[in-house]
């Protein structure tokens, strides 16, 4: 933003605008069934964080059992909702930081700083899911981890990256407020 001269004005949405492109992510994750799913035909397995569905075969009806039953499932979901929250906050404080005219840069750090709790938390959930899900229920056939599980990672990793944004972004308050003169290479003949 800085080193291009984007105006401050035009830029100030940005960080907010992919804070809540990493809410819809998130809200993807959390609904999506598609945490695992059977690779190959038949599809007899799906899997989202809350529930493991299975069928016989192709005709078959769907027979669904709940992970919350399991320790680990409680674990793995209340963990990624603790991220997914902090980062709805996140996203409140960085709607209030950027509307204030006079921007408050330690705030700013603050939400960078949280942003890299809820990437924590984020993280704890989806390295419990897989392996605890492996090693305790019974998979049939060829399975893989599909979208949905894929929308949580990808909330994950843009957790991080904009917990950098955040916390880097006061390095650069001059700057951004236009308190630096510009700095001119030119010199007379």
């Amino acid at each position: 933003m800085v080193k291009y001269g984007l105006d401050y004005t035009r830029c100030r949405w940005i960080l907010p605008l992919l804070l809540g492109i990493g809410v819809i992510f998130g809200i993807i994750a959390l609904a999506g069934r598609g945490w695992l799913e059977s690779q190959t035909l038949p599809y007899v397995q799906q899997a989202s964080l809350w529930q493991n569905c299975r069928r016989p075969d192709q005709g078959g009806e769907w027979s669904c059992e709940s992970l919350m039953g399991y320790a680990w499932g409680r674990a793995a979901a209340a963990t990624y909702l603790v991220g997914f929250l902090l980062l709805v906050i996140c996203f409140a404080l960085a709607i209030i930081a950027f509307a204030i005219d006079t921007l408050r840069f330690n705030f700013i750090r603050g939400i960078g700083g949280l942003l890299f709790v809820a990437a924590v938390f984020s993280i704890m959930g989806l390295v419990i899911y897989p392996v605890k899900f492996t090693s305790e229920i019974e998979m049939t056939g060829i399975n893989m981890f599909s979208w949905a599980y894929g929308f949580g990672w990808t909330t994950a990793i843009m957790e991080i990256c904009l917990g950098f944004f955040f916390c880097c972004l006061p390095n650069y308050e001059d700057q951004i407020l236009g308190n630096v003169k510009p700095t001119y290479f030119y010199s007379s003949p």
